[in-house]
């Protein structure tokens, strides 16, 4: 499979701060999740394959050539920014339309474009209404429609899950899968890691600017299995019902705190079917169970101590 977009020895400093360093990264996967801390590099990586910023040094390649300054390959990308930049009082329909219209195409075929855009994204009923008059939702789905306008075949989603709710968070995920169907390549960037494993089980884990671990969710997962994983469990008899786990040797300590405890096991999936079968067998003095560890950042924390 021919790599989409490639980077060899890849950095962009501004200044003092170095943004992206050194970084080698080959994408080939149609959907692929870009993750790391806010701070980490993301957008930037994301522009320099746009072809917005200039590599301090190294290079980028997409398609199998530079990006920066080269129409024939910025024509088949799109890209959704993670920040808003609306003229407040245009309409969602007038915003898409005009981006169309800037990009070569004729009105008739600009309209049409903005209008099933529109409907790809489900703002059809409210894109005649002013922008400003939208919730952040509404405003991330019209900004992703007019990403979308242009039939790219590469698709850039930079935070596309901010603002939506849940019912907004599936559609989103539908249509991120369709578009991958379809046969565009998408590449969502997100600080948080859940959101990517509904939508793909192919990341890369972007950290200092630079690559930490690429590759399939699970196998990133499995980077921490030597490492304690923290259970905390919010119960009225915090103590009572911990000691049911004193005696496990997989269970290294447990801390206690005003609203339950929290334990740190190696074998998170015993002490998980034991809670289960605790709250099955009617022990109503558990109130929740949460996995501290389930998320992007307590993987970037195992993974740089």
């Amino acid at each position: 499979m021919t790599a989409i977009i490639q980077a060899h020895s890849l950095s962009k400093w501004f200044g003092e701060v170095v943004a992206v360093n050194n970084l080698d990264l080959v994408i080939e996967e149609k959907v692929i999740g870009l993750l790391g801390p806010n701070g980490a590099g993301k957008s930037t990586v994301i522009k320099l394959a746009l072809g917005l910023y200039k590599p301090s040094r190294g290079e980028i390649r997409v398609f199998g050539e530079r990006p920066r300054n080269n129409l024939e390959v910025l024509r088949r990308i799109g890209y959704c920014p993670e920040t808003d930049n609306f003229f407040e009082n245009a309409t969602g329909f007038e915003f898409v339309y005009y981006l169309n219209l800037y990009w070569g195409m004729s009105t008739r075929q600009a309209r049409a474009a903005a209008e099933h855009a529109c409907e790809l994204t489900r703002m059809t009923a409210r894109m005649h209404d002013p922008i400003e008059t939208y919730s952040k939702g509404m405003r991330q789905r019209i900004k992703i429609a007019q990403a979308l306008s242009t039939c790219p075949e590469l698709l850039f989603l930079d935070e596309p899950m901010n603002g939506l709710d849940p019912r907004g968070r599936d559609e989103m995920y539908a249509l991120i899968q369709s578009l991958a169907d379809a046969g565009m390549t998408v590449i969502v960037s997100s600080h948080i890691l859940y959101e990517i494993e509904r939508i793909t089980d192919s990341v890369a884990l972007i950290f200092k600017g630079s690559l930490l671990a690429q590759g399939r969710v699970r196998d990133i997962r499995n980077l921490i299995d030597a490492h304690p994983h923290a259970i905390r469990v919010e119960t009225d008899a915090p103590r009572e019902t911990a000691a049911t786990f004193v005696s496990f040797p997989a269970v290294t300590a447990i801390d206690f705190d005003e609203k339950g405890f929290v334990m740190r096991t190696r074998d998170a999936n015993l002490c998980y079917d034991t809670l289960n079968d605790m709250m099955v067998r009617g022990d109503n003095r558990i109130r929740a169970i949460e996995c501290a560890d389930d998320s992007l950042q307590s993987v970037f924390d195992y993974l740089t101590r």
